[in-house]
């Protein structure tokens, strides 16, 4: 059987694939250990980073929390994959999964053809940012990046930038750009969501839940750690107090020079800068309405969609838009599981779907094949 990407889910379904002794292949397009933590920005320390739950059967231990998270969970995937001497194979890019002979699956990639009876998908969403489109954006003389482009604050030194989202990255981006750049304004669609007070296992089974009810609704699932909140840390209460989180609703389209809501134009008498509490030097009202925001740069930190469009000759998705998965089974398709998918799209969650997919697929290995 096949298993496609190394994150934390695809380690922890290889992990108890290799303990029941089920022979598979794991396939990752990365070009060494560390799932997509491997590509974020050094600035993303350890301690600064959502918790990252041990992998099952090895604990991460104690680690710097001042290190780049992207150089302490690399580390610790490949010792884990040392330890358990798991199959991985890299870089390798699945190409598609369609259907093979005698009831299997065949999965193409760039380096060669796997016949599988079961396929476990861990591609994650770090390879699919998503980019919203907006009337104008085209046109907008200055520089747009994605999340997955940021490298390090010191690019933003001097520059206006307009930062776009309301998720954990965006936060943590603003709060580094908003120290060196010349001004900062901070865009969201919907009121962004801050949590007081610790975190406990009601509200992230209730969080969980929230994205699981649309996944087996057939809906694209969402976000967990979006569904969480962000904390109240003391960094975030003092860039709250500083002005710098005063969040301004989407705007309305791009222009060459920035951003625009409402009837603003080019001469508009909105036009100005906005400094770093958002609310404009023009005097314009809070919710944006009539006014030119300038901008060097649009951070776009949008999020990501699940990495499936290798699945497509399989037709699983539902009219919903996503697939529907009950138990990390594919509904249209129970050969077909997908793990850090929808609910166990968290460190925790993966492990625990890499555990309960090996177990399906045991099962379904045990059954004769279809004729």
């Amino acid at each position: 059987m096949v298993v496609i990407g190394a994150g934390q889910a695809g380690l922890s379904t290889s992990h108890f694939l290799t303990r029941d002794g089920i022979d598979h292949v794991v396939l990752d397009r990365s070009p060494r250990p560390g799932g997509a933590w491997q590509f974020r920005w050094p600035s993303l320390t350890l301690g600064a980073a959502h918790r990252v739950h041990d992998l099952p059967g090895l604990p991460l231990g104690v680690a710097d929390t001042g290190r780049p998270s992207s150089e302490v969970v690399s580390e610790y995937f490949a010792a884990y994959e040392r330890a358990f001497g798991l199959p991985v194979r890299r870089p390798v890019e699945v190409r598609e999964v369609r259907e093979g002979r005698d009831g299997r699956l065949l999965v193409a990639s760039s380096d060669g053809e796997w016949s599988a009876r079961a396929l476990v998908n861990a591609t994650g969403t770090w390879d699919r940012p998503f980019w919203p489109r907006y009337p104008g954006q085209e046109t907008f003389r200055g520089r747009q990046l994605h999340t997955v482009g940021y490298t390090r604050k010191e690019d933003f030194a001097g520059e206006r930038v307009v930062v776009v989202g309301a998720g954990a990255s965006a936060i943590q981006l603003l709060l580094e750009i908003s120290q060196v750049a010349r001004s900062t304004a901070w865009v969201t669609r919907r009121p962004p969501v801050f949590r007081d007070g610790p975190f406990d296992q009601e509200a992230g089974r209730a969080a969980v839940a929230r994205v699981d009810a649309r996944v087996r609704a057939g809906l694209p699932p969402g976000s967990v750690v979006g569904a969480t909140g962000y904390p109240l840390t003391p960094e975030v209460r003092a860039a709250m107090a500083a002005g710098v989180l005063d969040r301004l609703p989407m705007f309305d389209r791009i222009v060459p020079e920035g951003v625009v809501w409402g009837d603003a134009g080019r001469d508009a008498v909105g036009r100005g800068d906005v400094g770093q509490d958002g609310a404009g030097q023009d005097g314009a009202g809070q919710d944006g309405a009539g006014r030119l925001v300038e901008a060097d740069t649009i951070l776009w930190a949008t999020g990501f969609r699940p990495v499936i469009g290798h699945l497509a000759p399989l037709r699983l998705r539902e009219p919903g838009g996503g697939i529907r998965v009950e138990d990390t089974v594919a509904v249209r398709d129970p050969r077909v599981h997908l793990v850090g998918y929808g609910p166990s799209a968290s460190t925790v969650g993966a492990n625990r779907a890499g555990r309960t997919a090996a177990r399906h697929i045991r099962r379904l290995l045990a059954e004769p094949l279809a004729a």
